[in-house]
């Protein structure tokens, strides 16, 4: 049996180049966009509203 074979594995799982993930900031972002959605859609109905009233 190999034992270089065993370090390899375990050398390519920890140097990995893929940075660490950061969900921290996911829900602030998706916080953000619906926030901007709801914004969105105040200014639609505001626009309706305006074309309703004929203005």
């Amino acid at each position: 049996m190999n034992n270089d074979d065993t370090d390899d594995d375990v050398e390519s799982e920890t140097t990995s180049n893929t940075p660490p993930t950061d969900t921290s900031g996911a829900k602030s972002v998706d916080q953000a966009k619906e926030e901007e959605a709801e914004a969105l859609r105040r200014k639609i109905a505001e626009i309706e509203r305006k074309v309703a009233d004929g203005n």
